[in-house]
């Protein structure tokens, strides 16, 4: 059974220190891939972005800074954590998104209601994936001979 969790965001897209403009962000989660969030951005112009990473990362995230690679989220100021900061790079791009703790807090409070921390493992539907990898190794296989 597929469950999920989504919650709509508002969020600050920093482009410098005097220019930001606020973008909404589709939070999900789905039960079916337990260990990930997906947050869709909706820039204007541009037709939405989607980025994909661990849910403890989001979660570690909202009290100090944590990442490594594309994705990096810190508190904007840890004596306060009312703002977090997500920083999105790919190759010498990065972006800069600044929004409230307490709706992303709330909708990770949610996703731990459908999925308990530390308890992934009995959600994810691993055999699923393993089928559907060797399947494709098969017919691929199969086509080449």
């Amino acid at each position: 059974m597929r469950e999920s969790v989504q919650a709509e965001v508002m969020m600050s897209f920093v482009v410098s220190e005097e220019l930001s403009f606020r973008i909404p962000v589709e939070l999900r989660y789905e039960s079916r891939d337990p260990y990930a969030v997906r947050l869709t951005f909706h820039l204007p112009g541009d037709a939405p972005v989607t980025w994909a990473f661990g849910r403890e990362l989001l979660i570690d995230g909202i009290n100090a800074p944590c990442g490594d690679g594309d994705v990096h989220i810190a508190p904007s100021d840890p004596e306060l954590l009312a703002d977090i900061l997500i920083r999105l790079q790919v190759g010498a791009e990065q972006a800069l998104f600044r929004t409230r703790a307490a709706p992303v807090v709330a909708f990770l409070d949610r996703t731990d209601r459908l999925v308990p921390l530390g308890q992934e493992g009995t959600f994810a539907d691993l055999d699923s994936h393993l089928d559907d990898a060797l399947g494709r190794i098969l017919t691929e296989e199969q086509s080449a001979g």
